[in-house]
This record gives structure tokens, sequence and C-alpha cells, in this order.
């Protein structure tokens, strides 16, 4: 047991849990500093070595100390230096680096909310709160957003004081102050995770535990930013450096000041400044005892962190190695330098700069590109608490930023890599054993592995090194092995890390939960429950529905007693031998109006529409670019400049959305309009030898007979006294209309037909059998993206005559005008009763080669059918028209079903049923 309590530091106990231990910490505390207070050394194992893992920083710089939390809410990876102790709190270690998704749903709400304000500051320590404080004395609207739960930054992690009061007293009478100004905000338990366009900002506030909200997203626009974004202290690569007790100088710091935690008994610091002795000195105050201080300005280097290991061992630091003695210590606090923060400043624009003085970069300008947005104090590499003072003020204020003087002198030697004891200094090349030389603890990269991706892989790009290695990818984003890890390279390879310079900083600064970006946004507030105006009757007549895109429709309509198969059979014999209705409503209709509408259509359609006459209908096929069939529907002409396209129901937005992107981004000079209008008329499908006559009872101002009213054209006429628009298309085979009604109507026409007592309601999978006994495909069902209309069976629908539309000029290449594509087809099984399920790979009859098999094609729909007595299936065979009668096997998963390909259409295949 390493850890226990400062004396003087008391406050409400607080029972918790980690691993299934029972532990006490007080209020106030992190998981980490009351896990380091319990003596628990050991948080978890690495991702990719399995070493044992501690606590390394003391906040959102933490790349090791990542727990799964499992009570009282689940949070897979959560840094324990953040996660804010509280009764009944339980969490775990992680196995290799995984969480674990919570199987229930999660009950808290997530909120989002939208400001604007004058001034914002990011960063409540000394600088911006002078900043916050100065924006606020000129009127200005201001927000302050900070990400600790109290301002202040680290004030409260050193005994430094401020205006002749303790550091952490002060933050908090100055934040008083802002929170009592009308035009002032401050955030605390909120993190800034991104800098976009315009100087909006986004960011993620942490509300307390007993908030309704658990998470709030900000989207800030603010006039001027001001980032007071401090820096993070940096380690040093030398071996063992990961083990559990080497920690940050400014973490063991922080332990023992904010959290009156001993993080060791006896301890030796390993430095490359005065920041190292600061913290030895409050170390020691606090009661731990220096066992040494090895300063590498005075060429004493620590070569090695030994573990303890055998029985009792927990894995972690027993003793430290300075040059070639071992000192005995259970606690290593390192300080290798200090980086500005400046993730922020960079995604705003700001050019970074290498200073020799800091060994570090930082903002080149303390304004970006932009002029709007300054850093101040540490983010810009202003370190004394003076500077940052007047620094902060001077930007909240819009003056001019302070001048530090240029150290005197030539630039310090900074100490980034110790080399094994084998090699005789820091600057010799790198002989031995480097692989227990971290520099990203969270990702488990060594020195070695760097060496493997410079001088092995041949790479001189930091942002390659960081693609082959991952460092800085994890959780932390290299918040404390970034510039180590550039230094390393430079190193290898005999560069400067100013030439070689940074990775990209990218959003999100710390990791976020998908639900807090999501906001209320989730089940049927995220993804719409849309039903369509006969849904309720629908339900009065058992239907049972399915999810087709977004949309509730019936697939069946059972009676007593029936099962699925049984209820489709019946409604797939009542439309071939009677009359069936189908709510046809969700299917996508997009009005298209202007001068060019008709030149709009011929660009995007495979087949001419610019002939289509006013009061006809057209079936079309989009491909995209490469060829591949997109979508189709059915294009009506209106008027000679007005035509209504239908898509398929799940590809309705998806083909607005590519009208769009072609007007807008290419065809600027059409002059057409494109308009949505699926909800605006509700549809039923009236099919079968019967629908005539049942058409013809309710429109008796229609005539409907076939030289009247011909196939693939339509009529304005009323219908059960509502007006509508019916249309002679057919996607069953049968005689069959569309009758389109405003939306408002599609109640009392639903129920009117009904009332006819002539026609049987179906659903979409009696609409399925119907259509694939005609071979007609459904997009995304038979198709996969890698389908042409010819694979379809439909070159008759590619335009010879048209000089261009998409997807024309891939219909030449050699691939997708190869013999040998996949081609669809009909299965019928040897065995007539059996269903072939559906993804079904095919392979040639007789004996199965050894492995690998070929695949020669898979089952794409499967059905029993009543009309032929049968089960059936499409399939996409390659060759399949050319194997038309040949024999091929499927495979189950239960064994080889035999079966022979067929031409696809298996009913009617002469069409005489269309016109009744």
């Amino acid at each position: 047991m390493t850890g226990r309590r400062r004396d003087g530091h008391a406050g409400e106990v607080l029972r918790f849990a980690f691993d299934g231990r029972p532990y006490e910490g007080r209020r106030g505390d992190t998981l980490a500093s009351a896990l380091l207070a319990a003596g628990v050394r050991r948080v978890g194992t690495s991702v990719a070595l399995g070493r044992p893992r501690g606590v390394f920083g003391s906040w959102t710089e933490e790349p090791s100390a990542v727990v799964q939390i499992d009570h009282p809410y689940s949070e897979p990876m959560a840094q324990a230096t953040t996660v804010p102790l509280r009764e009944g709190l339980a969490a775990s270690s992680l196995v290799a680096g995984r969480g674990r998704l919570s199987p229930e749903p999660d009950p808290a709400r997530y909120d989002a909310t939208h400001a604007h304000c004058d001034v914002l500051v990011v960063g409540a320590g000394p600088a911006g709160l002078a900043a916050a404080r100065a924006a606020a004395a000129t009127g200005a609207r201001v927000i302050l957003a900070d990400d600790r739960p109290e301002p202040g930054g680290t004030l409260a992690d050193t005994a430094e004081t401020v205006e002749g009061r303790p550091g952490a007293e002060w933050a908090l009478a100055v934040a008083a102050d802002l929170r009592a100004r009308p035009d002032v905000r401050v955030l605390t338990g909120t993190s800034v995770i991104g800098y976009y366009d315009h100087d909006y900002l986004v960011a993620v506030e942490r509300r307390g535990e007993d908030a309704v909200t658990r998470e709030r997203v900000w989207r800030v626009r603010a006039r001027r930013v001001v980032l007071a974004t401090g820096a993070h202290e940096r380690s040093v690569a030398f071996g063992g450096n990961d083990l559990p007790g080497v920690m940050l100088a400014s973490a063991a710091r922080a332990y023992a000041n904010r959290y009156g935690v001993l993080p060791g008994r006896r301890a030796v610091v390993f430095t490359c400044g005065d920041s190292g002795h600061d913290a030895a000195r409050d170390l020691a105050a606090a009661g731990v005892a220096i066992a040494e201080i090895a300063d590498a300005r005075e060429g004493r280097l620590v070569t090695g962190a030994l573990a303890a290991t055998g029985p009792g061992g927990d894995g972690g630091v027993r003793a430290v190695l300075v040059g070639t003695r071992e000192v005995e210590a259970d606690l290593l606090v390192v300080s290798g330098g200090w980086n500005p923060v400046v993730h922020l400043f960079s995604q705003a624009g700001g050019r970074l700069e290498y200073d020799d003085h800091l060994a570090a970069f930082r903002p080149a300008d303390p304004f970006a590109a932009r002029g709007s947005v300054r850093a101040a104090g540490a983010a810009r590499g202003v370190f004394s608490l003076p500077g940052c003072l007047a620094d902060g003020a001077a930007a909240g204020s819009g003056a001019p930023p302070i001048q530090t003087p240029a150290p005197a002198g030539p630039p310090p030697e900074h100490v980034w890599l110790v080399p094994p004891l084998a090699s005789p200094s820091p600057a010799a090349e790198l002989p031995g054993d480097y692989t227990r030389h971290f520099v990203d603890l969270q990702r488990d990269v060594t020195v070695a592995d760097i060496q493997a991706a410079t001088t092995g892989a041949g790479l001189r790009s930091v942002e390659h090194v960081k693609r082959y290695t991952t460092a800085g990818t994890a959780h932390d984003q290299g918040k404390t092995s970034g510039t180590l890890t550039g230094a390393i390279v430079a190193h290898t390879l005999g560069a400067g890390l100013a030439e070689l310079g940074t990775t990209t900083f990218r959003a999100p600064y710390v990791p976020v939960s998908f639900a807090a970006l999501a906001g209320r946004d989730r089940g049927a507030l995220h993804d719409p429950v849309r039903v369509t105006a006969m849904h309720d009757l629908h339900i009065g007549h058992g239907a049972v529905f399915e999810d087709v895109g977004q949309w509730k429709r019936p697939r069946y309509y059972p009676r007593p007693g029936e099962d699925m198969e049984a209820a489709v059979l019946r409604e797939c014999r009542a439309v071939r031998e009677a009359a069936g209705a189908m709510d046809a409503s969700t299917l996508g209709k997009i009005d298209v109006q202007g001068p060019d509408a008709a030149a709009f259509l011929d660009r995007l359609y495979t087949n001419m529409m610019s002939t289509l006459k006013v009061g006809a209908i057209r079936y079309g096929v989009m491909c995209r670019a490469d060829g591949m069939v997109f979508d189709d529907g059915t294009v009506i002409r209106l008027a000679p400049g007005r035509f209504l396209l239908t898509t398929t129901t799940g590809n309705a937005a998806a083909v607005l959305d590519w009208m769009e992107e072609w007007l807008q981004t290419e065809w600027p000079g059409l002059r057409v309009r494109c308009t949505s209008v699926t909800e605006q008329w509700a549809t039923l499908a009236l099919a079968g030898p019967g629908s005539r006559a049942v058409l013809a009872g309710l429109a008796p101002g229609l005539a409907v007979d076939a030289e009247s009213f011909p196939f693939m054209t339509w009529r304005d006429a009323e219908v059960a006294g509502i007006d509508a628009r019916v249309c002679r298309i057919s996607f069953s085979g049968e005689l069959a209309y569309e009758i389109n009604v405003s939306w408002w109507h599609g109640h009392a026409l639903w129920k009117a037909v009904l009332a006819t007592g002539a026609v049987t309601p179906y659903g979409t999978e009696t609409m399925h059998v119907l259509r694939a006994e005609k071979g007609y495909p459904i997009i995304g069902q038979d198709t996969d993206g890698t389908v042409t209309p010819a694979d379809l069976g439909m070159s008759w629908i590619i335009s010879r005559s048209k000089p261009d539309f998409i997807g024309r000029r891939s219909f030449a290449r050699p691939d997708t005008a190869r013999a040998g594509r996949r081609h669809l087809v009909a299965l019928l099984p040897d065995d007539p009763a059996e269903l072939l399920p559906e993804g079904a790979q095919l392979v040639a009859a007789g004996r199965l080669p050894e492995p690998p098999v070929p695949m020669l094609g898979h089952v794409t729909s499967s059905y029993r059918s009543a009309a032929l007595g049968r089960a059936f299936a499409l399939a996409l065979v390659t060759g399949g028209r050319d194997k038309i009668g040949a024999r091929l096997q499927a495979y189950t998963g239960a064994g080889l079903v035999p079966v022979t390909v067929a031409h696809p259409v298996l009913y009617d295949p002469e069409g005489t049923r269309r016109d009744g």
C-alpha cells in the first residue's frame, strides 16, 4: 500500500468499488486520486503488450488509467483522472484496453443548445480568468468555458498565491464576480472540443450527478475567441517509463496539493527544468521522502525504472536507475518540459513555430490568420504566473500581447531520450534494446517501433510515422506523446524537430460520447417512424408491419389461424384471381418543373424522357457514373415543362439529393426545380383481373376500357367522390391501377375500395412474390451496387440515340461489357417445397471441389408461389442467361440443394394478363 491521505485533508466519505473490491474515498476525489489514496497503483493493462499500467497524469492528459464505469451508468472507456467520485461508483479495469458496451438502454438525457457572445474565453486558469474579467469590464457579452469542475486551472495543484490570496481561493472569487455579471456566463465541466469556420466552436458540458441532463453540447458563435488553454507536461523516453508509479511531476503535485493524496512514499524526481524541483518541494512538504533529484541539466539521467514483480508485486516501480546506481523508490516523478496546448489554435488556422528555449511548438503569432482568435498565457508559451495574468488581461481587453524578453544565452539542452546503459550518451545513435522505452503509453508505441517506421520502413514524415505506429491516435490524441514522438523521429532521422513539424490537431480535443453528439435524437427522434394516411385502418385490419426505410408498411394481413405463409399465399391468389389493394403511398414522389425539365431527365435516366407525351407514363432507370443501377421508377408527364417521377421507398431522399447535386454542381444553368411531394399524395394500388370492374363502380365518369385507358397512361377523375389521378401501372403483371389522392383523403379512399366487398388488402410480402414471379427486380435487394441494367436483362432501357446520360460512358468499359457478368435469373429447386434462404451461395453441380470453392452467384429473393404451386427464387448468377436450363447447387447451411436455372419471368411470360 503506497498511497495514503495527507494530513488535514478530510471530507465526506464515499464508498466505491474497483474490480469488485470495496474502497473508500472523499468528496472531491476523482477515481484516480481515490485509488491512489487506497494504495492501488495498477489500474489496468496496456493495449498491445499487456503490461501493467497505472495513473500517469491528473486530468485529460492521462494516457494509461482508462477504466470501465459499470455503475451508476455504463461508460466503456473513461479516464480515471476525470471521473468524479460518487457514492456507489463501480468501475473496473480494461482488458487489452477494450471497453464493454452496456446491453441496457441509457436512461440519461443529452441536450444541445446554441449561444452567441462577443468574447469566448476557453480555459479558466489564471490567463483565462484575467481575460474574462478584462472582457467583461468592457461591457462585452462573455462566455468562459473550462473543463474542470471548478475554475482556476492548475492553481489548486500548486502552492502559489495570486494577488495576495491562495490561487484556488482567488480563482473562486474571480469566478463568483463574473457569474454576478448579467452578460457573463461561466461554464465549468465544459470541454471545447473543436474550432470550426467562422468562429464556430463546439463544447460539451458534463452536468452534475443530480442533473436531469448528463451532458449538453454547446454550439457557440463568437465575435472574438481567447484561447487560454494552458500547457501539458511531457515525459522522457527511458527504460520502463510506463510502469505504475511513473508519473508526471505536475500530476504528483496535483495529487498532493489538490486531493491531499500521497502518490508514493519515497520518490525520485527526474527533471529537465525547474518544474521538477517545484514538485519535489511540494511532495516533501506533503510527507513524501525525496530519495534523489536527477536534473538532466547537470548530466544526471534516469536510465530506467525497475518493477516490483513476483509474489505480492503489482508490477509498479520498486527502484530507479540513476545512471548505473539503483535507488530504492516507489514513485518516479518526471518533468521533461511543457507543450503549449495549441490544438484549438491550430484548428482555427493559426501557424505554429518551434521554440528552442521551450523545446516545444507554440503559436508563431498570438493571433490566428483570421485575426479573431488569440492565444494567451501558457498556450502561447508564457509560463510565469504574473506573465499569464498580464497576457490574459491584454487578450480579454483586445490590447496588444505582452512582450516577453527572450532568455539570455544559448538554448538549454532538452532530453527526449535516455539510451540504454550500453549507449554512451543521449546524443548517441540508437543501438541496444528500445522495446521498453515508451513514447505513447496508450498505444504501446516504443522507440523501437519508431525505429522500425523510419530506418526500417523508410518513412520521413511525422504524419506517416503516426499512422505506421498509431502513436497519438488513442483517446488522449497525443497530449503527452505527440511532441515526444516527433522528437524521437527527428533523432532517428538526424533531422531537426522544427523542420519536421507536428501532426494535424483534429477535433475532438477530448473523447466525446456518441450520445452527447446525438443529443435527444435517438429512437423515434433520430429515425422518425413514418406512417401513411391509412395506417390506423391497417391496424384495424390486423396488419403485421415491417420497416421500409422509415415507413411502417403492412407486410401481410393474417386472418385468425393464419401464419405469414398462409396469409401471403391467400393474398397472392386474391390478386391473381380477383382483386387486391395495397397501400403504395410510401413510394418516393418528386415533382420536377421548369423549361429544362425534360432535358434534365434525359441526362438522369438511361432512356429518353423528353419524347414522353403529356398524359403518358414511362418506366426509367437511373445509373451512377460507373454505370451501375442506382434507382428505378416511373415518370409521368403532367405538362410540357412538368413531370412527376416515382422512386423506391427507401431511396426517395437519396434520389432527390442526387438530382440536386447534379443541378447545383454540374448543371447549374438548367432551369429546373425539384420538390419532394411524397407526403402530398396517398396512393392505393388496385390490382387483379377484377380491378377494372371495381374502378368502374367507384369512378363512373372514367372510361376504364383498355382502348380508352391504355397501359402506361394516366387520367384525372373522381374516385369514390374524391379528386384523383389514376395511373395504369402494374408491378404485379396483372391488370392494375395506382389511384393517387390528396393525403387527407387517403383514409376515405381506402375505406371506399374495401367497402366494395370485392377487394382483398395485401401487403409488401405479397407484392414481392407477385413481382418476382414476373422477374421484376427490386433495387437494393436484387442489386448490390455492381449490377448494370443489362445484367438485369434490361439492355432495352439503355438509349442508343441520346448523346449522353449519367453512366453512359461506363457501359463501354471492358469490365461492364465483358461476357460472364452476373445476370438476374430464376432458380427452381428440385424439391418444389424447398425454400432457399436469401443470400445462399451458388456452386456448380456435382461434387464440391477442394477449397477455395468457386462461387457462381447468390440468391437475392426467395418465395413460395400460389400461382406456380412451388417455391422459387431469383438470383444473380455468373453468365446466368447462358446457363438457363443448367443445374447448380445452393448451399443452405444444412447442405447442398440442387436447383435448375430458369428464365426470370416465370408467370405469364407473354404478358397477356396485363390488359385484363
